[in-house]
């Protein structure tokens, strides 16, 4: 079009410059943002299930419970613990005891005292549930001295408090449907919403007095109240199985998790049991393509088995993508082209298939055939215990002390791919004990990236969606969506807004 218009374009003469004034919104168009504005802040929940943080569903429950209680610690955006309700901790490594003195002057949401005894009862629930018994596993006992509470482990983990992010609640209250807590909200049965805590340790200083609870037992009817803005906030997995398709205008939010996507490698039979040959994939693999032609940028591209947004990742080893580099490491480690590889992935999930697809046409552009099997959850878990792969894509959910004993120690649970050296039992455990961790770290990854049992692909995000202006100012964590509560602004209409 451009093309041929140009024989109609006449050049004039320039006009006197003047200065540019700022534009100043329409009034029109302030009135109809105004009027898009609820004039409530509304969350889903299901009513009739229970909001106890050890044992509520995922989801939205979680994201409402959030908002009902706080742990010993809290974890900031880049997965570093932060005192929350422990005042203060003194550790002795020999021992294996951490003594945490509780802050003074927290109450819970009906005036009782935080009591050394809410926090054993808390910690040790959570020790036999499901979601957090493997985090705390290496917890052998909790007591309580003298209004401390004193926990005490089976083998040194300077990390601990990483780890204790757990929901406290008040004692005797754990088997109703929302336990008493500490947090900026309490829940108000009658009234289906969140009250502001009034008697908040951090001051009253939350957004809103009162956020209302919304009724959404499935997943199709939460997202209808959300496209219709009965309700203003959920959080997603946008790359997950059953992934969020929403529609309007909406603001995005991603957090860091510490959702590790990798390859595994069978490190005992065929051709991966050779380190070269695996050391040469881990430089064929292009993770920021990868995150951002099939993850639409909900991740972070990551070479060592830590996140990225963690300051201990050891952004100095790594290396540029390269095709020259893989191809010249491929042929270095000689490998000889034979049977292709056997790479498995679950079929379920759309975006991973997608990207094993991806993985396998590259590496066999360059002479090392892949094949994908695509297997049902069942039969792909069944293919990975009795160890009939090549490669298969893995998925597992890491604790923020980086402890990566369960994937990469001997015997492992999820260690598939059999992976067994004295040298990785060895700095993994070091990481565990040491009171410089980034050295240890940076020690761990090094020797990761000669031996190369796994590669690591990304970490994954979760997303927090919202109504397009309503909150301004929120930094979500994984853990936490309205991590900020005390300085982010909710935008209402009329009398309610702030």
């Amino acid at each position: 079009m451009l093309t041929g218009l140009t024989g109609c374009w006449q050049m004039e003469e320039p006009e006197e410059e003047l200065p540019m004034q700022p534009m100043e919104e329409d009034e029109e168009a302030r009135s109809e943002k105004t009027a898009a504005l609820p004039e409530q802040l509304a969350l889903p929940y299901s009513p009739g299930r229970t909001l106890d943080p050890i044992i509520c569903a995922d989801g939205m429950q979680q994201v409402v419970a959030s908002l009902l209680y706080e742990g010993l610690f809290r974890l900031n955006g880049q997965m570093e613990p932060e005192p929350c309700l422990c005042g203060s901790y003194s550790k002795d490594e020999e021992s294996r005891r951490y003594v945490f003195e509780l802050r003074e002057g927290v109450v819970f949401s009906d005036g009782s005292p935080l009591t050394a005894k809410d926090v054993r009862m808390s910690l040790d629930r959570a020790r036999q549930s499901p979601r957090y018994q493997s985090r705390l596993s290496g917890i052998t006992s909790v007591s309580v001295s003298r209004g401390k509470v004193v926990v005490t482990l089976s083998s040194p983990n300077t990390a601990l408090p990483a780890l204790l992010d757990v929901p406290i609640m008040k004692s005797g209250t754990q088997n109703t449907a929302a336990p008493t807590g500490t947090g900026p909200y309490l829940y108000e049965e009658a009234g289906s919403c969140l009250v502001a805590n009034q008697s908040w340790w951090r001051g009253a200083n939350q957004a809103m007095d009162r956020i209302t609870l919304v009724e959404a037992a499935d997943q199709d009817t939460l997202l209808y109240r959300f496209s219709s803005h009965d309700v203003q906030v959920i959080t997603a997995d946008l790359t997950g199985t059953s992934p969020v398709s929403t529609t309007g205008r909406i603001d995005c939010l991603d957090a860091d998790t510490t959702i590790l996507q990798y390859l595994g490698c069978n490190t005992v039979n065929g051709p991966l049991a050779n380190a070269a040959v695996r050391r040469a994939l881990w430089r064929g693999v292009h993770r920021e393509y990868l995150v951002n032609a099939f993850l639409s940028g909900h991740g972070r591209p990551a070479q060592f088995p830590v996140s990225p947004a963690s300051p201990l990742y050891p952004a100095s080893l790594e290396m540029e993508y390269s095709l020259e580099a893989f191809t010249q490491a491929l042929t270095a480690s000689g490998y000889t082209p034979e049977a292709p590889l056997i790479l498995l992935v679950n079929e379920e999930n759309s975006f991973k298939k997608a990207i094993a697809d991806y993985l396998a046409e590259s590496f066999t552009t360059v002479g090392l055939a892949i094949e994908v099997r695509s297997l049902p959850w069942v039969e792909y878990t069944a293919a990975l215990a009795a160890g009939n792969f090549d490669l298969y894509y893995g998925e597992v959910r890491l604790s923020a002390d980086w402890r990566l004993t369960s994937l990469l120690g001997t015997g492992g649970s999820l260690n598939y791919g059999r992976w067994t050296n004295p040298q990785t039992d060895q700095l993994i455990a070091a990481l565990g004990a040491s009171e410089d961790r980034a050295a240890a770290m940076q020690a761990l990854c090094a020797h990761l990236l000669t031996e190369a049992p796994i590669l690591p692909l990304c970490f994954k995000s979760t997303s927090v969606l919202s109504q397009a202006g309503v909150l301004e100012g929120l930094t979500p964590t994984a853990a936490e969506p309205f991590y900020n509560l005390e300085s982010f602004t909710v935008h209402l209409r009329g009398e309610n807004a702030s």
